[in-house]
């Protein structure tokens, strides 16, 4: 299989409604320090473009990271065979200093059937997904990541019938939450950009109770920034749930053209019997609504029912809305400088 990729610049790309793959999203990484790269994988097919950014690791090695990428997505028997392809097309245009392609894949899992049906609590282990992904390939080449980069697992609401249909579908104690908020007298409003800094403690301080590492300010900010200067751009939306003079939740949502995506959020130490956090998550699904979105993505959860898991607690949280999962088949790395990248593989083990 050979794959001709046309370069482009990321100003060019061609509207998505994935968010990591569009031009805003080149554009907020460009100003965070990325070289950002995109190419046209079939000219003959609007739509088949692909977001590569680009950002070194050490002194003597770079990562090309495709973010939820590519969107297209060919026949699952021939998901591996198509990266091999891909890979070694995007490297005839890159630097010789790549260590690895990373591919955070937005394609639905192989397992996916079989976790819906036998309700398993995880993908098969990765030396069993590694040999799947792998067969039909020249170099057998293809490894699953230690991590996933974005989301393997996710929980979508279908926003499909009116708001009491939604409110239908949930788990009773989500909607007895959402009304205990309202009784209680929390608001949720959209707020300008000037209040980042509002959302920022409330996003550090979710961060250091939950025990996972806090991204910089600067990125938040780029957020906004570059929505500024991309006239296609989704919206962003800033939401703040409070209390008298508390912030007690916040949100970053973006809508598309087809759907809403619950991109960060963060809460208070402080009134957390307040449920601040399900008013919110009901506020941005209303407000989605209006725009006309087709659903509304809460993000990462555990693959299925599991408290052992690290992720049981979004499962709880998110699933109460009603939502279906969504089995992705996560990140997947192409080793290029093999000694470099098993030196940063195994780096990034230590940290997971």
């Amino acid at each position: 299989m050979h794959l001709s990729l046309k370069p482009k610049q990321p100003r060019e790309l061609y509207p998505t409604d994935i968010l990591f793959q569009s031009r805003y999203w080149g554009e907020v990484k460009a100003r965070l320090g990325w070289k950002t790269y995109a190419f046209e994988m079939d000219s003959s097919r609007p739509g088949r473009d692909m977001l590569v950014i680009v950002k070194p690791f050490s002194p003597d090695a770079v990562a090309a990271y495709v973010p939820q990428g590519p969107e297209f997505a060919p026949d699952k028997e021939e998901y591996g065979p198509f990266l091999e392809a891909l890979s070694e097309s995007v490297l005839e245009h890159m630097d010789r200093d790549i260590a690895f392609i990373r591919y955070d894949l937005p394609w639905e899992s192989p397992y996916a059937d079989e976790m819906q049906r036998q309700s398993w609590l995880d993908f098969p282990e990765s030396r069993i997904r590694e040999m799947r992904m792998n067969f039909g390939t020249r170099y057998w080449n293809l490894v699953k990541a230690p991590v996933d980069v974005t989301v393997a697992n996710t929980c979508v609401i279908d926003l499909d019938g009116d708001e009491a249909n939604i409110l239908a579908r949930m788990k009773p104690k989500t909607r007895y939450n959402i009304r205990l908020a309202e009784r209680k007298g929390v608001g949720v409003q959209i707020v300008s950009p000037d209040q980042l800094p509002i959302f920022y403690r409330l996003y550090c301080q979710t961060a250091q109770r939950n025990g996972f590492h806090a991204s910089d300010y600067q990125y938040f900010a780029a957020l906004f920034s570059a929505k500024e200067q991309q006239v296609s751009s989704p919206e962003v939306m800033l939401l703040l749930a409070t209390h008298k003079q508390d912030a007690l939740a916040g949100a970053i949502v973006t809508l598309s053209e087809k759907g809403a995506l619950f991109l960060h959020g963060g809460s208070s130490n402080y009134k957390r019997e307040f449920m601040a956090t399900y008013l919110m998550h009901w506020r941005a699904i209303e407000y989605a609504l209006s725009r006309q979105c087709r659903t509304y993505d809460m993000g990462a959860i555990s693959p299925s029912d599991d408290p052992a898991h690290s992720f049981y607690g979004m499962y709880r949280f998110k699933t109460g809305f009603g939502g279906r999962i969504v089995h992705n088949s996560g990140s997947w790395d192409y080793p290029v400088l093999k000694e470099v990248y098993r030196n940063f593989r195994n780096y990034e083990m230590v940290l997971s």
